[in-house]
């Protein structure tokens, strides 16, 4: 079977290593919380042949490379329509999957974040995602407040997951070997069902907070606070970074009441 070309412009970075494969497979935990799991990207399926071998699990592949679409055809004739031909951040899960699922891949690093907020945007479904990121990526997401790693990503993710670094992983288990260190990282549904804010507002206090992350969260935050009403709010004095997912919580509910 003739081997599938990696792709620049795709981020392609073939895993090469059955060994980490089994390894990222395994950081998946159902226990009767999901059946359906879709991997992104599985390129010429070195994760695709562990996952298949997990009983009682319904397994999609998604992959918008053609070539790897058509090696995988061959590879495993008997997916069918469970195989599928298409841009992962296009996908409408809702169509496509009943009830909870899971996500997993070896992610192409240039589209990361964008991955990650798929994620979020279907988190009513996703219950656990496992995947390998840039090393700096999942340090990001797993980032604790006051680290100068802790950002958008990092507050977004842990609203609604417990994120998890698990392990890193090294260059030259790929083909071909990124520039960068990779990890895997698993984030599991947290309880939170919706924020007890305007979950809008929210998004837009912590994007505009980051923003700006050297400022104080009262001058980067100037457009959505009314000032004079809320100089007794401290966390007004402090930055972006220094605030817990509880904390923006409080500061959003704080700047709806002064409005």
């Amino acid at each position: 079977m003739t081997l599938v070309r990696a792709k620049k412009h795709l981020g392609q970075h073939f895993l090469t290593d059955k060994n980490i494969a089994a390894k990222t497979v395994e950081s998946l935990r159902p226990a009767g919380r999901y059946l359906q799991v879709l991997e992104v990207g599985p390129g010429m399926g070195i994760l695709s042949d562990f996952l298949l071998q997990k009983e009682g699990l319904d397994v999609y592949l998604v992959d918008i490379d053609t070539e790897s679409y058509q090696f995988l055809q061959k590879k495993y004739p008997e997916l069918g329509s469970h195989l599928i031909n298409t841009d992962f951040l296009e996908m409408d899960f809702k169509a496509l999957f009943i009830g909870p699922m899971a996500v997993i891949g070896n992610f192409p690093y240039n589209i990361s974040s964008q991955i990650l907020f798929k994620i979020l945007d279907n988190r009513s479904q996703v219950v656990e995602a496992v995947g390998m990121f840039q090393k700096e990526v999942a340090e990001r997401c797993t980032a604790k407040p006051g680290s100068k790693e802790y950002g958008i990503l990092s507050v977004f993710l842990q609203a609604y997951y417990k994120v998890e670094y698990l392990f890193t992983v090294k260059a030259g288990v790929f083909n071909p070997p990124p520039k960068v260190l990779s990890a895997v990282i698993r984030l599991t549904r947290n309880e939170t069902v919706e924020l007890d804010c305007d979950e809008k507002l929210f998004w837009q206090v912590v994007k505009a907070g980051f923003n700006q992350r050297r400022k104080t969260l009262r001058n980067a935050l100037s457009s959505l606070i009314n000032k004079e009403k809320m100089t007794n709010e401290p966390m007004l004095d402090l930055r972006a970074e220094r605030l817990s997912v509880a904390d923006f919580v409080h500061l959003t509910n704080a700047i709806t009441l002064n409005r």
